[in-house]
């Protein structure tokens, strides 16, 4: 009786590990690896609020703006080899001021017509906008959620150097991932230029997002899947979900920061941007935008996000 019973525990035991490993892999292809992102498209927390669909024609008319500009196409290999391409277009005018725009998850850089237009037809600057790994144009085959995408922007940082001059100033811009994405560069040993910063829509960390998510979307708790994906992750992409940490990263900024969060935002929870805002030591600003969802602060007010976001950078770009 106590044989069977041991082989009968012992049997449960391989049953779990092989659901758990099955979820994990299963996990990894819907959330890390380089593939559709169908799941997105029926998410409620990411249904556009009745007031940013009136804004409908300002996006077309940013997507225009767009498709008539002549971008020099610029490319360099990452630290761990994965060829990286961006859309760089220099002012009207010539300038000192140039800012890098990083686009969200599942994104790429075509989508940020709006951030690049205002930024370089209304306050003048020249635009760098990357397409992330396993983003877009660029290669890889797996999503790093901002983490070594960070070491990515740090060289797309030298690239301007190079081409504009050591006395080029840069701001850092992004929204949902890429706002993530610039937070987790604020922690590096970025060169003086870069002035300023402004996340918008940002997470916490990859842990607390795919928490977060997995509750949410699929009523699974946080242990063990997140752990044994993020192990996965490991063997596969290079990071642990735990190091991937907007938060951490912020602590060790020196660098302005202007954070912006809709107050309806359900997908990155409005909680996150007070997180980081209260432990970021810098020189920083809040913008919470009223009854914008995710990544809609812009959209939902242009001419107020304008403002804001012209008059932080402004105090530090000259």
């Amino acid at each position: 009786m106590k044989k069977k019973m041991m082989i009968g525990g012992v049997s449960f035991i391989v049953l779990v590990l092989i659901v758990i490993t099955s979820a994990s892999f299963y996990f990894y292809h819907v959330a890390v690896a380089r593939a559709s992102k169908d799941f997105l498209n029926g998410s409620p927390d990411l249904q556009a609020s009745p007031e940013v669909e009136q804004s409908k024609d300002t996006s077309k008319a940013d997507n225009d703006w767009w498709n008539h500009q002549s971008f020099d196409r610029w490319e360099m290999d990452s630290d761990d080899g994965i060829r990286l391409k961006g859309y760089y277009l220099a002012a009207s005018k010539p300038s000192d001021k140039t800012v890098i725009i990083a686009h969200g998850y599942s994104g790429n850089a075509t989508q940020m017509s709006g951030y690049a237009r205002m930024y370089h037809e209304d306050l003048g600057y020249n635009i760098l906008l990357p397409d992330a790994r396993g983003h877009g144009e660029s290669d890889g085959n797996y999503i790093g959620f901002g983490w070594p995408e960070r070491k990515d922007i740090v060289k797309w940082i030298q690239r301007v150097l190079d081409v504009n001059g050591a006395d080029t100033q840069m701001v850092l811009h992004g929204v949902s991932m890429g706002g993530a994405t610039v937070m987790m560069t604020s922690g590096e040993d970025l060169p003086s230029n870069v002035k300023a910063i402004v996340e918008d829509c940002g997470y916490t960390s990859v842990k607390d997002e795919l928490t977060f998510q997995l509750k949410r979307m699929y009523h699974l708790p946080a242990f063990p899947i997140v752990e044994t994906t993020s192990l996965l992750t490991k063997m596969r992409a290079g990071y642990f979900f735990g190091e991937a940490s907007a938060l951490e990263q912020i602590k060790k900024s020196k660098t302005p920061t202007l954070f912006i969060h809709g107050d309806n935002d359900t997908f990155v929870p409005t909680e996150m941007v007070h997180q980081v805002y209260e432990n970021s030591p810098v020189e920083k600003e809040l913008y919470i935008v009223p009854k914008a969802g995710h990544g809609e602060a812009y959209r939902m007010d242009p001419v107020k996000y304008e403002q804001v976001v012209s008059a932080f950078i402004g105090r530090f770009v000259q």
